[in-house]
């Protein structure tokens, strides 16, 4: 009889690609058996979210707790590190997974505290980017690499979601002296399906995080560049929330495109993907990035930045890709545009898609990362 796990996962905030990861990988472990449950942040995430945990919260035997995460380290830190710490040690995991710097430092020293008093807990860690955006060259940067390297030796294996990740990590952080592995994140058979594009779809779509790391600001400067260049206005779609949309909304007005870009609350991605031809992630870092991989394999045209794990997806060379700079951006939605059939053949195809990044391979990876930490 397979053994069952107990399974805790634990990050900071309920948004965006890491919950995504967190919502795909429970969903295939309580298929598998395992008792699963979530901790993550409660002052993050809105209406959207809600029904997403909704959804799920059935299905966690280990239940979802939020409670309030603060970003940056502070003062806070230690009255919410100490209630988060409550409510993990009455979970009793087998296995805490963290996920993102906050979910990963928790996970790994509270595994850590676990193991005073208890049976064996495997303390995992998914950057997903997180902590590795820094510059090593600041203070800052060097402030987070050496925590890194000290809380290497709480964790009993490490989880990259693309080779620039583990890449980045030995380069700022150093080589990792404990067992780590390769997964790159997957997708459900459903997500496969083609999408059709609305009647009405406007040329361009933005779906994701509203800040500045995630390139919004590049992408309506973008858009007005290729407009001008064309002769005429181009339509946009944004999608998605953040702390610095206000920001966007007065950049949108500023440059006289208010009547040609819609902002949209968060929505469920293949729902924005039939809003647009083309969907543009405009990102000025990414480790991998999940709405790469939906859009794609709902058979949507992309231009996106060359950063982070995203050439792994396109291949080297893929007319595809640019530099998160304004004017290349707008130069391929002029290329885009100009022969939308000819630009949809450059994706990638969706077979080979499937067969590198299915939720069922990325699952089957990850449980078998937790019971080598187990000794199973």
């Amino acid at each position: 009889m397979a053994v069952k796990l107990r399974i805790v996962h634990c990050f900071r905030s309920p948004v965006g690609g890491i919950f995504r990861h967190v919502r795909d990988l429970t969903e295939a472990q309580v298929a598998a058996g395992h008792a699963v449950g979530i901790v993550c942040d409660s002052t993050t995430g809105g209406d959207y979210e809600e029904r997403l945990f909704e959804a799920m919260k059935d299905s966690l035997a280990l239940g979802i707790h939020r409670t309030p995460m603060q970003r940056h380290v502070g003062p806070g830190d230690l009255a919410s590190a100490w209630r988060t710490y409550r409510i993990i040690k009455e979970l009793r995991p087998d296995v805490l997974h963290g996920h993102g710097a906050k979910g990963g430092a928790y996970a790994r020293l509270f595994g850590s505290l676990l193991r005073v008093s208890r049976s064996r807990v495997a303390r995992l860690y998914s950057p997903h980017g997180g902590s590795l955006h820094y510059d090593e060259t600041t203070a800052m940067g060097k402030l987070f690499f050496g925590l890194e390297r000290f809380m290497a030796r709480f964790t009993d294996c490490l989880l990259f979601v693309s080779d620039y990740e583990r890449n980045t990590y030995r380069r700022k952080v150093g080589e990792p002296p404990i067992p780590n592995t390769l997964v790159y994140n997957g997708l459900r058979a459903a997500e496969f399906e083609p999408v059709a594009t609305a009647a009405n779809a406007a040329d361009f779509l933005y779906i994701g995080m509203m800040r500045d790391l995630k390139g919004p600001d590049i992408f309506i400067d973008a858009l007005a560049l290729a407009g001008s260049a064309l002769g005429s206005p181009l339509s946009a779609v944004m999608v998605g929330d953040g702390d610095d949309l206000p920001r966007y909304h007065a950049q949108v007005e500023r440059l006289g495109l208010k009547s040609h870009v819609r902002f949209l609350p968060p929505m469920p991605a293949r729902d924005a993907f039939a809003l647009a031809g083309l969907i543009v992630v405009p990102s000025r870092a990414e480790a991998m990035p999940y709405i790469v991989l939906e859009a794609l394999a709902a058979g949507m045209p992309m231009i996106a930045t060359a950063v982070g794990g995203i050439p792994e997806i396109f291949g080297d060379g893929s007319p595809a890709l640019i530099r998160p700079d304004p004017s290349q951006l707008a130069a391929k939605m002029g290329t885009a545009l100009d022969d939308r059939h000819a630009y949809l053949k450059a994706m990638p195809q969706a077979g080979e898609l499937k067969s590198r990044f299915g939720a069922d391979v990325m699952a089957a990876e990850i449980e078998k990362a937790y019971f080598a930490a187990l000794n199973k």
